[in-house]
């Protein structure tokens, strides 16, 4: 059995000469005064006794994804790259914010590397089974200059309730590349609290598209380090749907280092129940990054007394050769247009869920992948009408 908590004093007393682990050190564990983790209050997560489990990597099968089971991966693709490989600290971002980050590659001597080769496309399935179990791992992503690669992500939970899911990717978006990243991640009572922490490179004249369709009851926290070089682009989206009580959301860093780089930032969250949504994010331009274009968008529908939206949308400026804009809009559904659909003979049970669907389609739509938007939108409409059936019959 393992405490996080005992974790970080026996690293204390080691007196190790890592710089992995004293960075670690220095942040500490988080607390409710840790500027990344203020809103989601996780502290007695750490006191938490876990399960521990020895990882022995095995021979491979292959399938038509990438299977991580419990943090083994098992099974992959013909024509992928996919081993283990020892983590060097040279490799790691000494300037990320995230102490469950380091701890993250404390604890993963081993990281699971994924070598994409020419233009490919890519499934990843993240299979998790035990309870009351700390799973850690880091996966390393390897693409190639002037290629083109997408990646999606999955998740199965099965009675993983009261583990903790530890885990993030370090990514470098190679030169001229395009690099599209799309999370599907559906999670319910039997799902581990999940932490999900990454390190991204965007090199100079590459495109990263990042999309995160998040629905579920669980704690769970995604939190991203991206550096943007010369004439790099970001895009990110996030469709956030959260029921009962949990908090649950993105914390993210862009730093704009390279001229002429351009960034987007949407998200659009949805809450019920007593859930607390988060989305606390920062964009840093620094003084070498001029000519910088940046958009920061947050859009909330709340639809229960009891809900909460942390929205922290903000920029860090040390230039004036940009274009920069930053927003935040949390209310209700619109008045309206509840009206005129009532007007039009619709109930408005079913006005009220022709318009949230319709808010949250707008970022569904823009998965350039049919079947994969196909995938989504099936878990969306699964996880909001399967709420509203509960409703409408109590």
């Amino acid at each position: 059995m393992m405490k996080l908590r005992n974790l970080e004093n026996e690293l204390q007393l080691a007196n190790s000469k890592s710089k992995v682990v004293e960075r670690f050190l220095d942040l500490g564990l988080p607390t409710k005064k840790s500027e990344a983790y203020r809103y989601a209050n996780m502290e007695t997560l750490f006191d938490q006794e876990f399960e521990t489990l020895e990882y022995h990597p095995k021979e491979l099968s292959y399938s038509d994804k990438i299977l991580i089971v419990d943090g083994e991966v098992v099974s992959m693709p013909k024509g992928i790259r996919v081993y283990y490989a020892q983590s060097n600290e040279q490799d790691i971002n000494l300037e990320h914010y995230d102490p469950l980050y380091f701890l993250g590659h404390v604890l993963s001597q081993q990281s699971i590397v994924i070598e994409i080769d020419g233009d490919s496309e890519i499934d990843i399935l993240h299979r998790i089974s035990k309870a009351s179990t700390l799973i850690h791992y880091r996966v390393v992503i390897k693409t190639q200059v002037n290629r083109h690669a997408s990646i999606y992500e999955h998740f199965e939970f099965e009675n993983a309730q009261e583990s903790l899911l530890l885990y993030g990717y370090d990514i470098q978006v190679q030169k001229d590349s395009t690099l599209t990243f799309v999370k599907n991640q559906h999670s319910d009572e039997d799902a581990p609290t999940i932490i999900a922490s990454h390190d991204i490179k965007v090199e100079k004249q590459a495109l990263l598209t990042l999309q995160s369709f998040d629905f579920g009851n669980t704690s769970a926290l995604q939190l991203f380090n991206i550096v943007l070089e010369e004439h790099a682009h970001v895009d990110m989206g996030q469709l956030l749907y959260l029921w009962g009580n949990v908090k649950r959301g993105t914390i993210s860093k862009i730093i704009h280092r390279g001229a002429s780089s351009h960034s987007v930032q949407e998200t659009k969250n949805i809450l019920e129940g007593s859930a607390r949504g988060i989305f606390d994010a920062i964009i840093k331009v620094e003084h070498s990054a001029k000519y910088t274009k940046t958009q920061q968008n947050s859009k909330t529908i709340l639809l229960g007394e009891a809900t909460y939206m942390v929205a922290k949308p903000q920029l860090e400026i040390y230039i004036d050769e940009l274009e920069a804009s930053h927003g935040s809009t949390i209310g209700q559904l619109d008045i309206e247009q509840l009206f005129y659909l009532r007007s039009r003979g619709i109930t408005e049970v079913e006005a009220r869920k022709m318009l949230i669907v319709a808010f949250a389609n707008k970022l569904i739509e823009t998965i350039r992948d049919k079947r994969q938007e196909e995938l989504i939108t099936e878990n969306f409409e699964k996880a909001f009408y399967a709420q509203h059936k509960v409703k409408e019959t109590l």
